[in-house]
Formats: structure tokens, sequence, C-alpha cells
């Protein structure tokens, strides 16, 4: 990254409930000196040789930064039992161990309560429930797995889960005030980021010991 590259951010979200939140998010991070690829903008950096979503998943890997929103929509998906495109980018970060920022709309944090409260704690327990066809407050219960992925839930000691704020809103306020107040410190960004390709952080590509038997 040389002194004038500006950090190229990517913003992964569901579109269709969130054009308005989008379109005022853009100036705001183009502004502070990002390069913002965002689908809803059409500034993802695309190969006519790939289809969307490999493009998506390309503009993950290539990106410097990753802004992510877990909302109630799932969004569209490959197949239709498949992960949609926007949880398979918030997977793609996390396993590329990107410097990454996330909202989650609080329908989602309390959905996820309510569901454990009664007695379904995991992503196998939740497949036994059904939604209604066009369920409003929630459209697929996967968004739950987004929010649990976006808090490395699957990572049991607590130390090792790094990048792991998920900020809860209510409103596109909160929102706002949120990526400016974390964004806006883009000289300590770029500072963290070499510091991060500096020191790699080696333990987590160390495998899990299975001493003791699977749990």
């Amino acid at each position: 990254m040389t002194k004038d590259k500006k950090l190229t951010l990517f913003v992964s979200s569901t579109v269709y409930e969130n054009r308005k939140l989008l379109d005022q998010l853009y100036p705001i991070l183009t502004g502070f000196g990002y390069e913002v690829w965002m689908s809803h903008k059409g500034t993802v950096p695309i190969n006519p040789g790939e289809n969307t979503f490999q493009s998506c998943l390309r503009a993950v890997k290539e990106c410097d930064l990753f802004l992510g929103f877990i909302t109630p929509s799932y969004g569209s998906g490959i197949s239709k039992s498949g992960p949609s495109i926007t949880h398979k980018e918030i997977k793609c970060a996390i396993e590329l161990d990107k410097p990454r920022w996330w909202v989650a709309h609080s329908e989602v944090v309390f959905a996820r309560r309510l569901l454990r409260d009664i007695g379904y704690d995991t992503p196998a327990q939740r497949k036994k429930l059904q939604l209604k066809p066009g369920a409003k407050s929630i459209t697929d219960l996967r968004v739950i797995d987004m929010y649990e992925d976006a808090m490395r839930h699957d990572e049991a000691d607590l130390t090792m889960r790094t990048g792991n704020w998920v900020q809860e809103f209510n409103s596109d306020n909160d929102v706002l005030l949120f990526v400016e107040t974390q964004l806006s410190r883009i000289d300590e960004i770029k500072r963290i980021i070499k510091e991060n390709i500096a020191t790699p952080k080696t333990a987590k590509a160390q495998p899990k010991s299975r001493k003791g038997g699977a749990k």
C-alpha cells in the first residue's frame, strides 16, 4: 500500500430495503478518502467473464477493509438451499481475516435471543423451524447464522474472537453514527493495516487440537 493509494472498502449488504441508507453512506465514506466498492452504486470491479457472485467474492478478497450489514433480509442465494451472496461475503471476509466492521439490526438480535430462550440455540436446531411464506419480521432464519458468524460464535475461546464487535442498530442514524465514528479514523486504520501486515496473526492459522475427541 503506497502512501497515496486509497484504501478500498467493500460494503456488504442486501440492497432493496437499504437503498436510502446506502445512498447516504456512499458519499460519507468516499468523503473520508476511501475507494468504496458497493454493488448498489455499481462500483464493485466487474470481470465480464465472471458471474455476479464471483465478482463480489473476488472484490472481498481484494479489498483492504470490509463493512458488513446484517439485517432481517437474508438476500438472494445461488440456489434455493444455498447461502445468500451476502452470507458468502461475510464468511469470506472472516476466513481471510479482513479488517472488518459489523452492524446488525436489533430485530435480528432479538430473534436470536428469543429462539435461544425456547431452546433453538444452533443453526442445526433452527433448521427444524420454518417461516411462513412472505414472513415480514425476518425473511430467513439464516440471518441469525450470519450474526453468529460475525460474532465468531464458533470460536469457544473468547480471547481469540477478534474482529467480532457487532454493533446493534435500530435506525439509520445509529448506523451513520457508528460508521462516522469508526471509519473517519483513516490514518489510524492505515496504521492498523500496516501493523497487521507486519505481524500476521499466525495463531489463527494453527489447526485446533482435537485431543480428547470431538465435541
